[in-house]
């Protein structure tokens, strides 16, 4: 059965009461509970990471290595300016897709270039929490494409 990660990056916690207007009012918790459904339909396994610590996020992409099939990855601020981050998803070479609730491009310069998109399977932006779904529903066709071989 294949396993899926969300990665979820700084201030991501603070998800449906943080600048709402920019990241949406559902909480993560309540995301990560319908991406939980999504994965029980699909029957694929479901893992989710949330932290502030850019360390700890990169201690559990090492973990990944050779136990995750696909990842879904909101880096937030990490995404403009983390080299270290960048290594640590090149270096684990699991197909990723990239999400921000916003869009980065509609917003602040600094917000529009992102370190991680060049390495990324593909990416959503500003779609909000539907942005979690559709890069689930993304990833679940890819690793089927990929069973299918």
């Amino acid at each position: 059965m294949a396993t899926i990660l969300v990665l979820d990056g700084p201030n991501l916690n603070l998800q449906g009461s943080r600048e709402p207007e920019y990241y949406g009012e559902q909480s993560l918790d309540l995301i990560h509970h319908r991406l939980s459904e999504l994965a029980q339909q699909q029957g694929v396994n479901i893992q989710f990471f949330q932290s502030n610590h850019e360390g700890a996020m990169i201690d559990r992409i090492h973990q990944a290595i050779g136990n995750v099939d696909y990842m879904i990855v909101n880096a937030g601020a990490w995404t403009h300016y983390s080299l270290a981050l960048y290594d640590a998803l090149k270096a684990a070479g699991i197909p990723f897709i990239e999400v921000h609730l916003s869009n980065i491009y509609a917003r602040e310069t600094f917000r529009h270039h992102s370190l991680l998109s060049p390495i990324a399977a593909g990416g959503i932006f500003g779609m909000g929490a539907y942005g979690y779904e559709l890069a689930f529903q993304a990833a679940c066709r890819f690793l089927n494409r990929n069973i299918e071989r």
